[in-house]
C-alpha cells in the first residue's frame, strides 16, 4: 500500500509529462506516481517511464474510464489525482496530503474559479460552462463546491474505494461532486493557482459535445439522488397543466350545468393521473435511495476495516 499515490491520467502529453512529473517528484520525492496511457499516439508512455514514473495503460477511450482502472488497481491513503497537460502546480501538494491524512478529507477540491482560471483561460465558453455546471449543482444540491469540473484533486482511501465510476469522459468531475455530496462526505476546497496549457499543447475536452455530456449527467444524478424532488416537480408540473384544461369546464359547469368540453375533461384526468403517478414514483424511489443510503454506510464500515489492514500490513512489511 502506497503512503500517497499521484495518479496522471494521459492522452498525448509528451510536451508537458516529463515536467509535471518532475515537480510532483521534487514536491512529494516519496509519493507513488502513476500515469495511465490512454492510447497516446505520441511519445508520452515513454517520456514518462524515463522520468521515473511507474506507466500502465488503459485501452478503453476516456478520462473517466482511466480513473475507474486507476481506482481499482491502485491502494494508498492518499491519492492526489492530477491532469498531465502542466495547468496544475505541484506546489500546494502538501496542503491536499494534510487535508486528506490530518483533517480527514474525503475529497479535496483544487478551486481554480477563486483564483487565476477565468484570466488564464481563453476560450469564453469553457469559463461560462464552468460557471454554469457549479451554480447548477450548488443549487440542486445544497453544495458550496466552488470548481466542479477541476483535475486537481486528492481523495482518501475510502472515497476511492467506494466510488463507483459510471461515467466514460470528462462527465467524471461533476459525478465524483455528487456523488461526495449525496453520501454527505467531508469535501474542502483549497484555492489553487491555474495556468493555461503551454504553446503546442492541445486541450481534448470538447466545448460542446462534453458539455452536453455533463449537463445529462447533472440530471440524471439529480434524478437518482434526488428522486422525490425530481419526481415531486414533475408531479407538481403535470397538476398544473390538467388544472389549466379543468378550470374552463368547471367555470362552464358551474354557470350551465353542462359538460361541452367532454374530451378535455378526459384528457385532463389523464394528466392529473400522470402526475398522481410520478408522486408515487418519486416516493417508492426515496425509499430505494434510503435503504442504498444505509447500506453504503455498511460498505463503508468494510472498507474501513480494510483499510486498517492495509496500514498495518504496510508497517509490518516495514519493520521487516
Amino acid at each position: 500500500m502506497d503512503h500517497i499515490a499521484v495518479l496522471i491520467p494521459c492522452y498525448n502529453e509528451s510536451k508537458t509529462i516529463g515536467k509535471v512529473i518532475h515537480d510532483w517528484k521534487k514536491e512529494l520525492p516519496s509519493a507513488a506516481i502513476y500515469v495511465y496511457d490512454n492510447n497516446s499516439t505520441d511519445d508520452t508512455a515513454a517520456i514518462a517511464r524515463k522520468a521515473g514514473a511507474i506507466v500502465r495503460k488503459e485501452n478503453q477511450q476516456g478520462k473517466g474510464n482511466v480513473i475507474r482502472r486507476m481506482f481499482r488497481e491502485i491502494d494508498a491513503r492518499c491519492y492526489i489525482m492530477v491532469d498531465g497537460d502542466d495547468t496544475y502546480p505541484a506546489d500546494y501538494a502538501n496542503e491536499f496530503v494534510n487535508a486528506v491524512l490530518t483533517n480527514h478529507a474525503d475529497m479535496v477540491v483544487g478551486d481554480r474559479l477563486s483564483s487565476t482560471y477565468f484570466e488564464e483561460n481563453k476560450r469564453p465558453f469553457h469559463n461560462f460552462g464552468n460557471s454554469l455546471v457549479r451554480a447548477s449543482i450548488n443549487h440542486l444540491f445544497k453544495s458550496d463546491i466552488r470548481d466542479i469540473m477541476t483535475g486537481y484533486r486528492a481523495f482518501s482511501y475510502q472515497f476511492v474505494k467506494t466510488f463507483p465510476v459510471l461515467s466514460r469522459g470528462f462527465e467524471i468531475e461533476t459525478e465524483m461532486s455528487i456523488h461526495a455530496i449525496d453520501k454527505k462526505m467531508n469535501v474542502q476546497n483549497v484555492i489553487i493557482e491555474y495556468r493555461d496549457r503551454p504553446d503546442g499543447s492541445e486541450s481534448k475536452l470538447n466545448t460542446y459535445s462534453d458539455g452536453i455530456k455533463v449537463i445529462r449527467t447533472i440530471f440524471r444524478l439529480y434524478r437518482n439522488y434526488m428522486p422525490m424532488r425530481f419526481f415531486g416537480i414533475l408531479g407538481l408540473v403535470l397538476f398544473m397543466i390538467a388544472f389549466a384544461f379543468f378550470l374552463p369546464i368547471l367555470i362552464t359547469y358551474a354557470q350551465t350545468k353542462l359538460v361541452p368540453n367532454f374530451p378535455t375533461l378526459i384528457v385532463s384526468g389523464f394528466i392529473g393521473l400522470a402526475g398522481l403517478l410520478s408522486i408515487f414514483t418519486g416516493l417508492i424511489l426515496l425509499c430505494i435511495s434510503e435503504n442504498n443510503h444505509r447500506e453504503f454506510e455498511f460498505r463503508l464500515q468494510l472498507i474501513d476495516r480494510c483499510y486498517k489492514n492495509l496500514v498495518e500490513h504496510s508497517h509490518d512489511k516495514k519493520e521487516i
